[in-house]
């Protein structure tokens, strides 16, 4: 029984995750697509196919933008119409700040492009917005709150809690701004599977619906993306590889980023800022006033130069048109589409930058690469003009520019999520920012900067790499830095910000050279695993010192299971697929190299045998790897990551807002369901049909009761507390639940009686027909025995008796009388006689005819019945008989099914409505 447990055990554990993708009980998991000007959401669960998730305004993409007023929260739609009167309070473009320090350039062409925002420093010197005299938010907490309201949408659209998901994010992020996002993430309760590249998402979107072109002979897609503030290019490769991520070789269609190309400044708020600016000298030009002073206008302006801008990809002229722009002041101006040119004719020249830089990076690769356009901007006419010349190839559509990201983010967020089984895409990202390790070794007396670079440019990740030191004998230090940079334009070098990462400082390196020294010992030297993982964040996993140690099989017993040990640590930092690159610290020693034999000598001597014999009963030495780990000390020399003191503060800070948002909608809810209540039954009260349910005197009480409250609720309940409207409602409904119970029974009860008399006329006659099948009228047939049929007889007649009992007892009362004959009452009665039925049923259709059984006698062949022993040889030799339904197409059986249908086809009585009273009505 044991053997059994466990092999039901290990088949459980091979078929689980094919399970759990058709489980509904199966976590739900989510995409964020979150830009500088929108946020989308994709989402993938048990029976749900990828899709976009709905706001609550049912548009499928929300302003990635959060406001604050009068101590009301509001996100999206409802912030940008805060925005507009109060600037300040609406808080948008929030990646322009993420994990940047205060004086970056971005964050200062931040406070220029939007003067009304308070910026200052914070204590780790990252920009902070000062809200008010005594309310501050980092933008780590605000895109937290975006996310953390994103992660609502998914819940409330699904009805399931959402842990998991997989945010995008530009490919130019470098290592503080990854964290950064993955800080934000945490703030909004969001476990991050991966942080994706934005193109990458595009990427596997265009690839998934492409699968069966991809095969062993590698093509080429040039992704083009010009977002809100943004342009990125990058070139793929699409082809087939073996990996053996699975303990086997399989064949799986892979992408892989082979160049990338990108400008951090050129979007569609670029032109739009410029628009504004031309509308701003046309209104200076009229005498319109200082329309800069006023943050109100400004904002204004903004979101009018927006909409003039899209509108002119479109059409060649528009006018610009705003009610009361400054004192009561209408403006309206003509702009065409020429002028919108004319002022952005520094920014295609750009365009074309990207694509070449692009190309250039793929070193050659890529020819015949398809031009695949994404992004809101990318629809502006003069950029297209600009990519056809610039990449040589007509643009190609074919891919939703809005959602594509956001529907393989999701796509990849389902293949890392436990739970889901998606087709295979091995995905290979590529490096943009390269890293290197710098140190210094003591040589002639000298000491050396030594760098070794760890990842160079377009490098795949995810990836492992070693570096090995292998002349320190003292503790010392390396840093970790972004490498050369000459592939980065010079006006995008200001944008990364400082390029030392962090220092490492190792300490104990001499003790473990001391505790592992001797003569079968040789040190191998200082190992330090980095790992550059899914999301492109850097990880020095572990230092140690590693050495070798020679020994013979008899002393290498004792060292045997240390051996073991290390060569399993050692795997840990390898890769299933591809072993973990090394960087060793050459030495400057020359390799002894052993000197060539040119004599090949074809016979031995009797000694040199001798000698051999003796050698090989010798004992054989092994190599038993020892290893030590040293202590690391790393400080990040950048942006430095949130404390855990400044995280549980900004946590508390993000909680404490969410609680206030909880009570605010409970307190709304609570008093639009009073609202509705009381409306609901002043009107029913005015109807005959519910008013015969009560007595005068109730009805008048409910009506004088609704009247109060409704004076209540418009003079100085509107402001009262979420308890208030919750006990009005409740005495309003004790009030009323009566009547409105017994409007529905009434309502319900012929349904219900109609019911319950079909299902009589049914059973009489399956009576009818199943009095023919007893023994005594057929022995041939003998299915049922005449108590059975009795029991039948009896229980149609009582179930007869008591109904036409229970509706003369019902009809000689009044509608606000005691209800006798009670929908459930009815269910019951149905219920007990559709048992008795369904059991009569279920015999025949397991009921057999008797074999005959053959006994030949002088050549002749007789038939004799033995009833108890056929009986005997049905149970024990064919058990399934009892279990398997009547195939033979006898009368019988059609007989018996026909009846089946008629009488398990029992109406459902006023459930849908029995649903209704129990929510609003009881």
């Amino acid at each position: 029984m044991a053997l059994v447990y466990k092999m039901l055990s290990a088949i459980c554990l091979v078929l689980l995750p094919l399970l759990l993708s058709q489980n509904v009980d199966a976590a739900a998991v989510i995409s964020i697509d979150l830009g500088s000007e929108w946020m989308k959401i994709g989402i993938v669960s048990p029976g749900v196919p990828m899709e976009i998730v709905l706001n609550k305004e049912s548009k499928r993409k929300t302003p990635a933008v959060v406001a604050f007023r009068d101590d009301v929260r509001t996100f999206g739609e409802d912030a940008v119409t805060v925005g507009v009167r109060f600037p300040k309070n609406s808080y948008k473009y929030l990646l322009d700040l993420l994990g940047k320090p205060y004086d970056h350039p971005l964050v200062q062409s931040f406070k220029d492009k939007f003067p009304y925002y308070e910026l200052v420093a914070t204590e780790r010197g990252t920009p902070e917005f000062v809200h008010d005299n005594n309310t501050r938010y980092t933008p780590e907490e605000l895109v937290g709150q975006l996310l953390a309201k994103a992660k609502d949408f998914a819940e409330l659209s699904h009805g399931q809690p959402i842990t998991e998901c997989v945010i995008t994010i530009p490919g130019y992020f470098n290592q503080a701004e990854r964290r950064a996002m993955k800080e934000a993430a945490a703030l909004a309760g969001l476990n991050v599977l991966q942080l994706i590249n934005d193109y990458t998402a595009i990427a596997i979107n265009y690839g998934i619906f492409r699968r069966k072109e991809i095969n062993e002979t590698a093509w080429y897609a040039l992704f083009f993306d010009m977002g809100a503030v943004s342009t990125k290019a990058a070139l793929v490769e699409y082809k087939t590889v073996k990996i053996k991520d699975k303990g086997y070789v399989e064949t799986v269609p892979q992408l892989q980023v082979i160049g990338v190309g990108y400008d951090r400044t050129l979007g569609g708020l670029e032109m739009t800022l410029r628009l504004r600016e031309h509308l701003i000298k046309a209104w200076e030009a009229n005498g319109g006033g200082d329309v800069r002073a006023s943050p109100r206008a400004m904002e204004k302006l903004l979101l009018e130069s927006e909409r003039l801008k899209i509108v002119l990809s479109a059409n060649s002229e528009h006018y610009a048109q705003i009610e009361s722009l400054l004192d009561d002041k209408d403006f309206k101006h003509l702009v065409s589409r020429a002028e919108l040119e004319a002022l952005c004719s520094d920014l295609w020249p750009r365009v074309s930058g990207v694509i070449q830089r692009a190309i250039a990076a793929a070193s050659g690769s890529g020819t015949g690469a398809r031009l695949i356009v994404a992004g809101g901007a990318s629809r502006v006419p003069s950029v297209q003009e600009t990519l056809r010349s610039a990449a040589g190839l007509e643009l190609s559509r074919s891919i939703n520019a809005d959602e594509a990201a956001t529907l393989g983010a999701v796509y990849r967020a389902a293949s890392l999520a436990t739970g889901y089984k998606v087709a295979p895409l091995n995905v290979r990202d590529a490096v943009i920012l390269p890293i290197q390790v710098v140190f210094t070794r003591h040589v002639d007396g000298n000491d050396r900067l030594i760098k070794r670079t760890l990842f160079g440019p377009m490098n795949p990740y995810p990836q492992k790499k070693v570096i090995t030191f292998n002349k320190h004998t003292d503790d010392f230090t390396f840093t970790v830095n972004y490498a050369e940079l000459d592939h980065i334009p010079s006006n995008e070098l200001k944008n990364i910000g400082t390029l030392n990462l962090s220092q490492v400082v190792l300490s104990g390196v001499n003790e473990a050279l001391t505790k592992n020294s001797g003569d079968n010992i040789e040190h191998k030297g200082i190992k330090a695993h980095f790992n550059l993982d899914d999301s492109g964040i850097l990880n020095l996993a572990n230092v140690e010192f590693v050495a070798e140690k020679t020994v013979t099989e008899e002393d290498g017993e004792d060292d045997s299971t240390l051996s073991k040990i290390g060569s399993t640590i050692s795997k840990l930092f390898g890769s299933d697929s591809e072993a973990p690159e090394k960087l060793e610290e050459f030495s400057d020693e020359k390799p002894q190299v052993p000197p060539k034999n040119d004599t090949v000598k074809t016979n031995e001597t009797a000694s040199e045998k001798q000698n051999a014999t003796e050698a090989e009963s010798k004992p054989k030495p092994k190599i038993v790897v020892l290893k030590e780990p040293i202590k690391t000390d790393e400080q990040i020399l950048n942006v430095r990551p949130l404390s855990l003191e400044e995280f549980k503060t900004s946590k508390t800070k993000i909680t404490k807002l969410n609680n206030i948002d909880k009570k605010r909608i409970e307190r709304e809810t609570a008093l639009n369901n009073l609202e509705a209540f009381v409306v609901d039954v002043q009107m029913k009260t005015d109807m005959d049909e519910y008013a015969e349910c009560g007595t005068p005197e109730q009805i008048v009480e409910i009506k004088k009761l609704c009247s109060e409250i409704s004076e209540w609720l418009y003079d100085d309940g509107y402001d009262a507390a979420t308890e208030k409207f919750e006990e009005r409602l409740s005495l309003l409904k004790e009030k009323t639940n009566s009547i409105l119970y017994k409007h529905w029974e009434h309502r319900e009860r012929p349904d219900a009686v109609a019911s319950i008399r079909k299902l009589l006329n049914s059973s009489q006659e399956f009576l009818k027909m199943a009095r023919n099948f007893t023994k005594e009228v057929n022995p041939d047939k003998d299915i049922f025995t005449e108590i059975e049929i009795t029991m039948l007889d009896v229980k149609i007649e009582e179930t007869k008796n008591w109904l036409e009992e229970a509706i003369k007892e019902q009809n000689a009362l009044k509608k606000n009388d005691d209800v006798k004959l009670t929908i459930d009452s009815i269910r019951e009665k149905i219920a007990s006689l559709d048992r008795e039925v369904k059991y009569l049923l279920n015999k025949m259709k397991i009921w057999k005819p008797k074999k005959p059984v053959k006994i030949e006698k002088d050549n002749k062949t007789d038939t004799v019945v033995e009833p108890e022993k056929q009986k005997t040889e049905t149970l024990e030799e064919k058990p399934e008989a009892q279990e398997k339904p009547i195939t033979e197409n006898t009368e019988t059986d059609e007989e018996s099914v026909a009846v089946e249908e008629e009488i398990t086809e029992i109406p459902q009585i006023g459930e849908e409505n029995q649903e209704e009273v129990e929510h609003s009505e009881l």
